[in-house]
């Protein structure tokens, strides 16, 4: 009998090497920082993936490519990354934030560990937790109207800027250099992940926001059989999102993450499926749907990196240049 908390997995596998390999990514990055700032020879390549981090400078460059058919040269990993998660959205729910994201790895991590603590997470009142879930939709459509509201040229300007050119290097002195409001903020974000379920991503995501949007286009669900099942609950009470999957024939909310933890917990074979179309389709099994989330990543950058899409085009030697400027009036927010 499968019990409550889903076994160790595939997806908690993947979330893990994610985690590490962008741990190592970030590493990389502080010393390739440090090595340009020092005026030296570098030797370390900057990774591309860091730009996973700017995701307002790949909505930017998704706009300016659908205006001009020209992609982002400063920051083009950006725009591969979040193509990405566009991808696995329309195809399996909101994936990226439980297959994929690190940050979303780190807060599963936190909750499962107030889970450990206090034996349960606590949940807050419907009426105080659907307006709390408002905040990430208005924080995206804030960002979108910006974007929305700015021509090519504007963007252009915007990437030539110094700011955008060293954008990747102020989102690492936002944890090197850390003010004392942001690391309030973010102890506040850790002690909330801690009592409740994905705090950050269920209240306050942009990022999570849109790929909820693009998720509600996914043609794959869940799907509960009613004839065979037997009201256990097991899979609401495995669910992150405190979706009432034992209530629902198929599940349609963009809070969906396509965890399929409610499908591990279900102890009635072909009662709860991930099924792509009609339920009479084959069902998606868990390691399947990590190798596909898998095989399309490596694809997506592999494609990118063969057709020059994906590694900066600033030279280490204007990078180290410019690094020279970072904290003057000239590279501050335009």
């Amino acid at each position: 009998m499968k019990t409550t908390s889903p076994e160790w997995g595939v997806r908690n596998w993947i979330q893990l090497v994610i985690f590490t390999l962008t741990v190592g990514i970030g590493i990389q990055f502080y010393l390739f920082v440090m090595q340009a700032a020092s005026g030296g020879d570098i030797t370390i390549a900057r990774p591309g993936s860091v730009e996973g981090f700017l995701p307002i400078g790949a909505l930017i460059g998704w706009k300016r490519f659908a205006l001009t058919g020209e992609w982002d040269i400063i920051h083009p990993a950006a725009m591969v990354i979040l193509g990405f998660a566009v991808v696995i959205s329309l195809l399996f729910k909101k994936a990226f934030c439980s297959w994929f994201c690190p940050v979303g790895t780190v807060s599963e991590w936190m909750w499962k560990l107030g889970q450990k603590i206090f034996g349960k997470n606590f949940k807050i009142h419907p009426g105080v937790d659907y307006p709390l879930r408002g905040i990430k939709y208005l924080l995206l459509a804030f960002f979108i109207y910006i974007t929305g509201s700015m021509s090519a040229d504007a963007i252009y300007g915007f990437m030539q800027s110094p700011y955008y050119k060293l954008a990747d290097v102020k989102m690492l002195h936002f944890f090197t250099k850390m003010s004392l409001l942001t690391a309030i903020i973010l102890g506040i974000l850790v002690i909330g992940s801690i009592f409740i379920r994905n705090f950050w991503c269920r209240y306050f995501c942009p990022y999570g926001a849109l790929m909820g949007i693009f998720a509600i286009l996914s043609p794959t669900r869940i799907y509960r059989n009613p004839e065979t099942c037997i009201a256990c609950d097991r899979c609401t009470q495995a669910c992150p999102s405190y979706l009432p999957v034992s209530r629902k024939n198929r599940i349609d909310s963009p809070e969906c993450t396509g965890c399929l933890d409610c499908t591990n917990v279900c102890p009635v074979e072909q009662t709860l499926q991930f099924q792509s179309g009609l339920r009479t389709q084959k069902a998606w099994k868990t390691p399947v749907v990590g190798i596909a989330i898998v095989l399309i990543f490596v694809g997506m950058v592999y494609a990118a990196q063969i057709t020059g899409h994906w590694q900066s085009r600033i030279s280490a030697h204007e990078f180290s240049m410019r690094l020279k400027m970072i904290d003057s009036p000239e590279v501050a927010h335009p």
